[in-house]
Parts: structure tokens; sequence; C-alpha cells
């Protein structure tokens, strides 16, 4: 809000400003216990002077600034983009159960992923254009046939159902014709997993988010304004159209390099934007809490699949089991609420 010649003012709410401080003290915190915990552990103490440049060994420099570094830091972005992602998504539809993977854009991810990975081996580069070149292609497609007068909230819902129910079965079928070598290595990615991630995946999701970032900057108070009603937003000199496609693009491309750089990571985008709502108050899109909540639950998910269970688990079947629990008490809410 500008108040005068030269003069800024800006007005934070307190408590969306206290979730996020608290929800960055929970990620440093899972930050430091992924860097520490592991076959060779190592103390807090050291792990923070190793990321200073000063470590107690070579040993520890390699483990922590080598091995599990980029896993968390990639963990992380995933997780932000993913909870962005899911966030826009959500306001675009104005329904709770809009997010990437329930609305088939995950699925149209991985088909494109899948494919490559099936016909020329995949290297990772390939792998990440054909998730990207999927999820694009999957959204303008749903949007053109969601497209009646303007792209309305539930018939972009159950056309991106249906899209993805056909879209999951075209993998399958892929995966049924493909050798069983290929097959197998597609089926882990499918899982979604952190394993093997390097300092180069880190280069690749980190450059993407930080492109599509400042178009999420753009299109924060024209995603306010339309969430009132596109009568309203067009009467204060928004086009509710224009900022739909703006956000349909950005939240695509967010869900296509996450799954780009992890596989088809599922509900971190469903549950991150409705508990961060649920914490900060926020009656629309809180997309910068989200995105937090997004790497909150991602790394500690990998941190639970890594070093709590039985055997180590691909982090994807942590999110699998808690999201799935959660969706079926988000559908049995909304079910009472709406009298169903």
């Amino acid at each position: 809000m500008l108040r005068g010649p030269g003069e800024l003012s800006v007005r934070f709410d307190r408590r969306i400003v206290l979730t996020c401080s608290l929800l960055v003290a929970v990620l440093i915190a899972v930050f430091l216990t992924s860097l520490a915990v592991g076959d060779f552990t190592i103390a807090p103490g050291d792990v923070v002077r190793t990321l200073f440049g000063n470590p107690p060994d070579p040993l520890a420099d390699f483990i922590v600034n080598g091995r599990r570094l980029p896993r968390v830091l990639v963990a992380f972005l995933v997780g932000g983009a993913l909870g962005a992602s899911g966030a826009v998504f959500q306001s675009l539809s104005r329904n709770p159960l809009g997010s990437p993977d329930v609305i088939g854009f995950t699925s149209g991810a991985s088909a494109g992923a899948v494919f490559v990975i099936l016909v020329t081996g995949g290297s990772m580069a390939q792998v990440a254009g054909g998730a990207v070149a999927g999820g694009v292609a999957t959204a303008i497609a749903v949007y053109l046939l969601a497209y009646k007068r303007g792209g309305q909230g539930f018939r972009l819902i159950l056309v991106g159902i249906a899209a993805g129910a056909m879209l999951t079965s075209a993998v399958h079928y892929m995966l049924m014709r493909a050798e069983l070598i290929q097959a197998a290595s597609a089926q882990v990615w499918l899982t979604g997993s952190l394993n093997t991630r390097a300092w180069d995946h880190v280069i690749a999701v980190g450059i993407g988010v930080a492109l599509v970032v400042p178009m999420l900057f753009v299109l924060s108070r024209p995603m306010r304004l339309i969430e009132m009603g596109d009568e309203a937003a067009t009467g204060l000199g928004v086009s509710a159209e224009r900022t739909r496609l703006g956000m349909l693009i950005a939240a695509t491309v967010l869900a296509a390099i996450a799954v780009a750089a992890a596989g088809p990571v599922s509900f971190i985008a469903l549950s991150a934007p409705h508990l961060a709502r649920r914490l900060t108050g926020a009656s629309g899109a809180a997309v910068g809490a989200a995105a937090l909540m997004g790497a909150v639950l991602l790394g500690g998910s990998d941190l639970v699949a890594q070093w709590v269970l039985p055997t180590p688990m691909p982090v994807g079947v942590v999110t699998v089991c808690v999201g799935g629990v959660y969706l079926v008490w988000l559908l049995a809410r909304e079910g009472r609420r709406n009298h169903v």
C-alpha cells in the first residue's frame, strides 16, 4: 500500500508470519537431523562446522556435503514446489481436492517420463524433459476440454480426474509391453524416491523453481481477487481468464519439475495447502506457507522412510500411507459439511 511519495507500507498478518517462522524452525530441525543421522552418525555441531567449510575430517565432509546435503535440498525443493502447486490449483478450482495428483497433471508428467525411460533409456535430462512436456500437454488438454464460458473449477476437476485415469492406464500398458529391466526401472521411479539424488538434481530443480517463483509473485494479487468472483475481479481491473491461465501454467510447471526430480510423490500437493491454511487461518491460497509446509512434509517423510521404519523405503511409500488417511478424513469432513 503506497502512503505517500516514496513511502511504502506493507501490512503483515501476525498469525501468518508466526506460522511461517515456526515452519522455518521445523525445517531447520529436519535439515540438521537429516544430515546428522544415518549409518555413519555425525554430531550436530560437526554437521554445522562441515556446512561452514570446517569439517572435523574428510569423511564427514564427503558424507554431509557429497551424499546427504543434495538429497535434503532436493526433498525441500520438491516439497516446496508441490505445496505451492497444490495451493494454486486449489485456488484455481475453488475445490479442496484441486491438486495436481488428483486432477491428472501428475499422471501426465509421469506418462511423459515413463515413455522416455522405456523408449530412450532416459538420462536425467531426458526424463525431466519428458515429465515437463507430459505435464504441460495434459494441462493444456484438460483446460481446453473443461473450458466453457471460462475455465470453471468443477469442470476442471472432473475432466482432470478422467484424464488422470486414462493416463494411468496408458502408463500400465507401457509397463506391460516393456522389457523386464526397463519396466522395473520405471516402476521404481513411479514410486517416488529421493535415492541417488545428487547436485545436478539440486541445480536442475532449483533453476526450475527460481524461474516460476517470480510468476507466482506477479499473480498473487490477481489470484486473491478472482477468489472473490469473476465479476468482482473484472470490476477491479483484473482479467479473470488470463489470471487463471497464468495460474494453471505456473502450477503445472512446478508439479512437472517436482515429478521430474523425484518421481510422482503423492499427496504432498493435496495436504500441504490444507494444513498451511489451518495453521495460518488464511481464507485464500497461502502459497508461501503451503510451500514451507510441503518442504517440511517431504523432508520429514524422507527422514521417516530412511531411518524410522525397520527397512528403508522410498519416500513415496510414506507419503501415500499418510496422505491416504488424510484424503479419507478430508472426504468425510467435506461430506458432513455438504450433507452428502
